[in-house]
């Protein structure tokens, strides 16, 4: 049976959240799922009004009633009056976050021969997560996070989204600030934790690497007894910060540790990486060989994690095989795309010091002397949420990047001290600055490239350079290229909100 129907009742949703009835429902029903978009409500859901800083669900609540909603579970009583006309049922909460969070918990329990897999870290999240369920899914049934659902919000409908009868479930475990961590483990309550990496993310919240270990080390926290915990072996503080916590975890019966790297103290050793502008091969332990259509040295440490998490749950190894080669990238990380003769490496989704390193030697490697090519250019955003250290990290990146492009754009302020070290490299007419990817911005930047080029974009969500691309693809004349005094418009534009 996929579903307990004895969870999934409108009594039992209102004990586990300890909501309040506003109205019962008139025609009892089954509860069917779970959703906080009232645009994707369908028949028999419980939909959870949440408020944002752009959208509020109360405002929604007639239009997932009239989708078929059986139950709304809200927190401001007077977002429903007398002249309601619907017969679903309506549970008042304290905060309607907190209980999703509760709900999701709850369900997770239920789970009760479901592997549940957390994946966490400052880079390689998603990636790992998609690797590891083209690797499990070819012998196994299970789910994994749809995109990047790993905040209070995504970690929640993941829980809720899944089966009983799943061998699997992979969640993806993500924070900004210190103690975002710890309420999404314990609702995860994992079987298996994976830490892809640690590296400078979100220093404006978590202050320092050593924020930033302790934070995601407190994904160990929640380890069930008996668990595994698969790590990286980079730095070797990873590993004396979460034996305290898997002990006090397991209690008499503690996890294991697994950890994989490039180093040669780590338990799975990655080496003989080579890569091209198709892929990647690899040796794991100096014996087996593996090869991934993905790009990125840094990938092939994300597969060795997988590698770690597939013989746990006794996935043979030529399925492991099979499943890396056959495995596609997530959306907008080291992403390839190709338009009007322009090869795009499209990695904006997030940036972050570390990615950003990354993907410039990703670039290097595939492209740096690759035939066929023109150009190798960089579209570089702000890297955001990095606070005072910012200029300083933005300078380590045009380091890096000096000496590899042919032209470089420069997406926002923070970039500019990027610029700083760019310039010594680069002419007066192969740097070029814009304060945005704005629409009209995206299509100057669009009219600089030429058939032949290969691009790498990288820079923070809140850049928005996926929209170059799209620029592209729109553009019919390419054979006038603007000076940069007239590519780069004066004036700041706004960014679209979203994760940086």
């Amino acid at each position: 049976m996929d579903r307990d129907m004895s969870f999934w009742t409108a009594d039992n949703i209102k004990s586990v959240i300890g909501g309040i009835w506003l109205a019962r429902e008139r025609t009892p029903g089954s509860i069917t799922g779970v959703c906080t978009d009232s645009r994707v409500a369908r028949q028999g859901d419980v939909f959870v009004a949440l408020r944002g800083e752009r959208m509020d669900g109360h405002s929604y609540l007639r239009q997932a009633a009239a989708a078929g909603a059986r139950l709304l579970i809200l927190d401001r009583a007077e977002s429903v009056n007398e002249k309601w006309d619907f017969d679903c049922g309506i549970l008042q909460v304290p905060d309607t976050g907190v209980a999703l969070l509760r709900l999701g918990a709850s369900y997770r329990r239920t789970l009760d021969t479901t592997r549940v897999i957390a994946v966490g870290g400052s880079n390689g999240k998603t990636t790992t997560c998609k690797l590891l369920h083209a690797v499990l899914s070819r012998t196994l049934r299970g789910s994994v996070s749809p995109k990047s659902f790993n905040n209070a919000v995504g970690v929640p409908l993941t829980i809720l989204a899944a089966k009983r009868s799943d061998q699997y479930l992979i969640c993806e475990v993500g924070t900004n600030s210190p103690g975002e961590i710890t309420p999404l483990a314990d609702a995860v309550s994992p079987d298996i934790a994976v830490i892809t990496s640690i590296g400078r993310e979100h220093l404006e919240g978590l202050g320092s690497l050593r924020g930033v270990i302790k934070e995601e080390s407190s994904l160990m926290g929640a380890l069930r007894p008996g668990g595994l915990a698969v790590i990286t072996a980079e730095p070797p503080a990873l590993a004396d910060t979460i034996r305290p916590l898997l002990a006090a975890a397991g209690g008499e019966k503690p996890a294991s540790i697994v950890t994989f790297g490039t180093s040669p103290s780590a338990d799975l050793r990655v080496g003989g990486i080579v890569q091209g502008p198709e892929g990647t091969t690899f040796v794991l332990n100096e014996r087996e060989p593996y090869r991934m259509p993905l790009l990125g040295a840094h990938n092939t440490l994300n597969a060795a994690a997988v590698i770690a998490v597939a013989r746990r749950l006794g996935v043979p190894i030529t399925e492991i095989e099979a499943g890396l080669a056959g495995a596609s990238g997530a959306e907008m990380r080291l992403e390839r795309v190709t338009t009007g003769g322009v090869r795009f490496v499209n990695d904006a989704y997030n940036s972050n010091p570390e990615s950003a390193l990354a993907a410039i030697d990703t670039f290097r490697e595939a492209f740096g002397s690759a035939a066929g090519i023109s150009r190798r250019v960089l579209i570089l955003g702000d890297m955001l949420e990095l606070g005072e250290s910012a200029p300083d990290l933005h300078r380590e990146v045009g380091e890096a990047a000096a000496g590899v492009f042919d032209l470089v754009v420069l997406v926002g302020q923070l970039v500019m001290f990027a610029g700083e070290r760019l310039a010594r490299s680069l002419g007066p007419d192969c740097l070029v600055p814009f304060p945005d990817a704005g629409h009209n911005n995206a299509a100057h930047i669009a009219r600089l490239l030429r058939p032949g080029d290969a691009v790498l974009l990288k820079g923070s969500r809140r850049m928005g350079l996926e929209r170059i691309i799209g620029a592209a693809r729109e553009s019919t004349d390419r054979l006038v290229e603007p000076s940069p005094a007239q590519s780069a418009p004066s004036g700041a534009g706004l960014f679209d909100p979203g994760a940086s």
